[in-house]
Formats: structure tokens, C-alpha cells, sequence
């Protein structure tokens, strides 16, 4: 067994001045808001369930300092379209070669997205976003919600993204029409 080389009498020290300092805290408690089953509501008053949930949540930091780079394709240094109404403008300049799905164990969005995916005929790669590696990889790409699927082209350039399946359909649908 490791000794951290801490002796008992220092560890109830230091307990004990923890403690002389969290007495001595002022303010008063914050009252956190979140939203829940379509309205916003004190967190406190939640069941234990939801709040477990909430618990289970990841918070994405956006950084505005990078938010140019990331908003535009860094390879072709042209828009990203991120919705359906920007794909209608680029479905029919692109032939999609791969995706990349953003997805959680827990999103209940997640599994027709997922199953709709599984029926594209193009190959792609899901990636957990619970992970740490997935998590760094939706930042990196700024990807704020699950489920969010990448779709590029054959020169790796990302040409739409969408995060349901009717964005999904409308994306790839005309592309099956036109093959």
C-alpha cells in the first residue's frame, strides 16, 4: 500500500479547517434553471429521475474566438450548410461519400436517426460523444447536440449536416433520385 506520507493528525487539520472555512461561506444559494419536457423549470423541483438525467447532461462551452473557423469548412474555406433549408441550395452540388454520426446511449432522438443511417448506402462511422475522445471530436468539429450527422464528400470536404430524419431525407433522398 502507497503512503501518501500524511500523517492522521495533519489529515484532521486539514478536515478540520475545510470545514471553519465552508462555515464561513456568504451568499446565498443558486437557484438553477433548466429546460425539462418543453419548459423551463427550477432544478431543485425536479423527480429524482429527471435530475439524474439532468446529472447525465454534457454542457458544450462555445468559443467565440474560433467561431469563424469553426463554422466554415476548413478545407475549402466555404460555408457549411447546417440545415435542411441551406442542404436544398447544396444536395444537388455534392455526391456523398461519407458520414459521421454524433450520437449518446441516452438521446432519445438518437436511435431513427440511427436506424436511417443504417440504411444509407454510403459508409460512415458512429462516434460516442459521452466518450472523451468523442466529446474533443464534436468540439473540434462544433457539434452542440446529439444526434448530428456529417455527411462529405469524396475530397473529405463536409458538404451538410443534419440532426433528424426528415433533414436526414431531404439530403439524401434527391441524391438517390439523381444516381
Amino acid at each position: 500500500m502507497e503512503t501518501t506520507g500524511r500523517t492522521l493528525e495533519a489529515i484532521d487539520a486539514e478536515i478540520a479547517r475545510t470545514k471553519e472555512a465552508l462555515a464561513n461561506v456568504k451568499g446565498s444559494e443558486t437557484e438553477v434553471y433548466a429546460r425539462i419536457v418543453g419548459y423551463y423549470r427550477s432544478v431543485r423541483n425536479w423527480n429524482k429521475g429527471k435530475r439524474d438525467e439532468y446529472n447525465h447532461r454534457k454542457m458544450f462551452v462555445y468559443d467565440n474566438k474560433n467561431a469563424a473557423e469553426t463554422v466554415m469548412d476548413k478545407k475549402a474555406a466555404a460555408p457549411v450548410a447546417h440545415t435542411a433549408e441551406a442542404n436544398e441550395n447544396t444536395k444537388s452540388a455534392f455526391t456523398p461519400a461519407r458520414y459521421e454520426l454524433f450520437a449518446r446511449a441516452t438521446c432519445p432522438n438518437c436511435p431513427p436517426v440511427k436506424e436511417y443511417m443504417a440504411n444509407v448506402i454510403i459508409p460512415g462511422t458512429m462516434i460516442d460523444v459521452d466518450s472523451e475522445e468523442g466529446f474533443a471530436k464534436a468540439s473540434e468539429l462544433g457539434v452542440f447536440a446529439a444526434p448530428t450527422v456529417i455527411v462529405y464528400d469524396a475530397n473529405d470536404c463536409e458538404c451538410a449536416r443534419a440532426h433528424s430524419v426528415s433533414e436526414l431525407a431531404a439530403i439524401f433522398e434527391p441524391v438517390a433520385a439523381v444516381c
